[in-house]
This record gives structure tokens, sequence and C-alpha cells, in this order.
């Protein structure tokens, strides 16, 4: 495999994610051992060339041979592109280099709510905010959500009353106007951060309902078993909400609110069964 020489990407130290896949790219030879940095450790006067703000939205990506930098996914496209050649023609289309622009951008404008920092440090240069990326990250986490949520609650036909088609939509939907409200009146300047958060855990508890639904095509088993299943994964949202909200500085409100929300629903779900 082809190593990137005399480059230099920068990643941020905050970001989990960021860490994980650069040194991915250094463990597997794409880049020398020196070849990453944190741009929070990059000094005032150490590669001027780059834009410290962008750098901080974008990876980027240093010759440090000629003082080119790119950015995002083209930084990214370099480096696999040297390792697997056969893809240049693909990263060099232009329709494909927009398309998966977008999709890093989805990702790295919402990164911190995917994957919070658990120490976030008063660095100079932080993410910028998009509003549109994050009002997409919430719809694209309220859809895929709300569809699983949809097919999970049939396995539990026999516990759980019977809805119409958009039932878990709706719920999914007013929960984030619900807890938007909240958090609104209690920390305006945290109310993104913490929607984004909120959802990244009502998806992740949806994924987490993935592998008994998948059991279910060969195995025809007892409702309880899902609803168990599904109390253990509500049980995990629970203390990830906790942990997160932690993290965020917010307090318990909104937790508390997070949790009446889901039992309130269910009340009116039995009641109007």
């Amino acid at each position: 495999m082809k190593t990137l020489k005399n480059h230099l990407i920068l990643f941020d130290e905050e970001c989990p994610m960021c860490r994980m896949y650069t040194s991915a790219f250094v463990s597997t030879g794409l880049l020398e051992k020196q070849g990453r940095s944190a741009y929070q450790e990059l000094s005032a006067r150490a590669c001027p060339m780059v834009d410290r703000q962008r750098a901080a939205n974008e990876i980027a990506l240093v010759n440090q041979e000629t003082g080119e930098v790119t950015y995002g996914i083209k930084s990214l496209f370099k480096i696999i592109g040297l390792a697997m050649p056969v893809f240049r023609p693909l990263f060099s289309f232009q329709p494909f280099i927009w398309l998966m622009s977008k999709v890093y951008a989805f990702i790295a404008y919402n990164r911190r709510v995917i994957i919070p920092p658990v120490k976030e440090e008063a660095y100079q240069f932080q993410p910028a905010f998009k509003l549109h990326y994050r009002i997409a990250y919430l719809v694209f986490t309220w859809f895929l959500t709300a569809c699983i949520l949809s097919n999970y609650t049939v396995l539990m036909k026999e516990l759980l009353p019977a809805g119409h088609a958009y039932r878990e939509y709706f719920i999914c939907c007013r929960q984030i106007v619900f807890q938007g409200i909240i958090v609104t009146l209690l920390n305006p300047q945290k109310a993104w951060a913490y929607l984004g958060n909120m959802m990244t855990i009502s998806f992740a508890g949806a994924l987490l309902l993935l592998p008994p639904m998948l059991l279910a095509t060969w195995v025809d088993l007892d409702p309880i078993f899902y609803l168990i299943w599904f109390l253990g994964v509500a049980g995990l949202m629970l203390l990830e909400h906790i942990r997160r909200s932690s993290l965020l500085k917010i307090g318990w409100t909104l937790t508390v609110t997070w949790v009446l929300y889901r039992i309130a629903v269910l009340l009116v779900i039995l009641l109007n069964a």
C-alpha cells in the first residue's frame, strides 16, 4: 500500500471520530507516522497557509513540500485515491465530489452531537454551527428512528395496542417540538446542541432494536421478549441522556421531561386502546 509522503492531516482533537480515522490512516500506512496532528496543537507560526477556521470545520491535508492545502472530502479522496487508484476516476467526477462533499459536511457539522467531546477546551477555533445541517440531521434521525419503531411495535402487537401507520412519526416529531420548547425556555444557547444529542440517542436506540427485528424474520418469539428488549434499550437511552446532559451542563430538567413525555405517550396509547 502506498504512503502519502510529506503530508500532514489536521484533525479535531475533541472529535473521537476524527482521532479514530486519522489514526487508522497512520496505522495502515496511508500516512507517515508523523503525518497527523491536531489543529488545536498547531502553533500560530506553523503552516501559515492553512485557514484555521476552515480546518476546524473540515479536516485539512497539507502538502509540506508545496504548501498546497485541501479540505474536507477532497483530503480524504487524496489519501484513499493513492492507496486505491481504481477509485481515482470516481474521485475526480464532479457530481460525485459534490454529493460526497454534502455527505461529509452533514457529518462534520454534526460530529459533536453524534459523539460529543468528553471535555471541550476553550480553543480559539471551534467548528462553526450550520443551522441547515443541524435541521437536516434532526429530520434524518427522526425519519429513520420513527421508521424502525413503527416496524418494531408490530412485534409487540399483543401487548401494545395497534395504532395508525404514522403514529411513531408523530410521537417522535412531537417530542422534538416538546423538548425544543423546554430547552429554549431553560437554556436557549444550547437548544440546537441538545436537540442534536437527543436525536442521536433516539437513533442509536432505534438501531439497537434492529437485531431482534432481524431475529424475528427467522424465529417466532413471544412478544414479551421484544418488550423486555425494548425496555432494556430504553434504560440504556436514559443513562446516555443523563451522561450527555451532564456533558452539556444543562441539569436534570430535560431528562425528567424526556421521561415524562414518553410515559404520557404510553398512557395515552393505553387509554385509547
